[in-house]
């Protein structure tokens, strides 16, 4: 059976067929958040120490870290920070070792600069996960070496140098294709993780369909393990969180074992909350000035003013339940513990009587 081992320094996750589903968090890159990019452009890792601690304590068995920073204020400066080239390598290496000095979690190294990737691998401990390689013959030639070197698994995603199909068939021979070359380098397939390409659904209404149909061709025709990065389904789409919640489950049944994905529900914040106070003025509802603001956000239904599990960590725990991925329910059960609860038998606890 398939069974794809990452390691840090202690621990071990398996991703596998006969597993519980592998969310790799996705929260550590720079890519689109401006505040964390500005925040690594200074030196200051306080965010991504923040985001690796909430990803796991949400559930996440792999932190993925993207190293693909643009530094503007030192690119006037210096020139040689318009090159990622340049910027990357180092800043991957103080990555992985800042994640590693506050969490023990097997990591997944990535980047598209093969400089930030050895970086990334020669600082890791233990056996990550390296993303990523494609079809592209400069990419294969670039990558694959270092996936033997540093005896890792690696990420294969299904597009090469004419782009990335919409065909399903064209997409299964490139990930064919990598797993064959992989071979010639003496990388097994248990070690070749394929993320098949997930379209916008919106885009593309058989994006699911196409997905779902590959992932099973996959596992049954290459032995795999497949990945994805699971918001794309959703994008450009409203109520995005509806359409994670239906195809990760689904995916999952189909044979997908893992995703890149975002576990946190990201915490409401103060405008939002005196959005709110505002609201109930308007109506005529009094909110008291020192009222805690987690009450506020929980009473309100807003959520919560800390980072907890999101509702895809939530649809992902009851199917990995669904499919006897979670003996007696115990991760199902934990899950759903408030722990802010009165504890049993105590206030507003025990049981009630039945009338006679």
């Amino acid at each position: 059976m398939t069974r794809t081992v990452l390691e840090s320094k202690t621990k071990t996750v398996v991703i596998g067929f006969d597993e519980p589903f592998c969310v790799i968090g996705e929260r550590i890159n720079p890519t689109g958040r401006k505040i964390l990019n500005e925040e690594l452009e200074r030196g200051d890792f306080s965010r991504v120490e923040a985001d690796a601690l909430a990803q796991a304590a949400a559930g996440a068995g792999v932190l993925d870290i993207n190293s693909g920073a643009v530094f503007s204020n030192k690119m006037a400066e210096d020139p040689r920070y318009a090159d990622n080239n340049f910027v990357e390598p180092d800043l991957m290496k103080q990555l992985v070792e800042c994640v590693q000095n506050v969490i023990d979690i097997p990591l997944c190294i990535d980047s598209s600069v093969p400089g930030a990737l050895e970086n990334g691998l020669a600082a890791a401990e233990g056996r990550p996960l390296l993303n990523s390689v494609t079809g592209e013959e400069e990419r294969l030639e670039l990558v694959l070496p270092l996936v033997k070197k540093y005896n890792v698994p690696v990420v294969a995603i299904s597009n090469d140098d004419t782009g990335i199909s919409e065909d399903p068939d064209v997409r299964f021979a490139v990930a064919k294709k990598i797993v064959e070359r992989a071979a010639d380098h003496g990388i097994p397939a248990h070690d070749i993780v394929v993320d098949p390409l997930v379209m916008p659904v919106g885009a593309m209404g058989t994006a699911g369909l196409q997905v779902f149909t590959l992932v099973r061709r996959l596992r049954e025709e290459l032995g795999v393990n497949t990945t994805c990065g699971a918001s794309n389904i959703s994008f450009g789409l409203p109520n995005r969180h509806g359409i994670n919640n239906a195809f990760l489950p689904m995916a999952y049944q189909a044979g997908m074992t893992s995703a890149i994905m975002n576990p946190v529900a990201l915490p409401v914040g103060p405008k939002k909350l005196q959005a709110k106070k505002d609201e109930l003025a308007a109506a005529g509802i009094v909110i008291p000035d020192d009222i805690d603001p987690e009450v506020l956000a929980k009473v309100t239904g807003l959520g919560s003013t800390k980072p907890k599990a999101g509702k895809e960590m939530e649809a992902i725990r009851a199917a990995n339940f669904l499919m006897n991925q979670d003996e007696g329910g115990a991760a199902w059960i934990n899950f759903n513990k408030d722990p802010d609860a009165a504890p049993a038998g105590g206030r507003g606890g025990g049981r009630r009587r039945r009338r006679a």
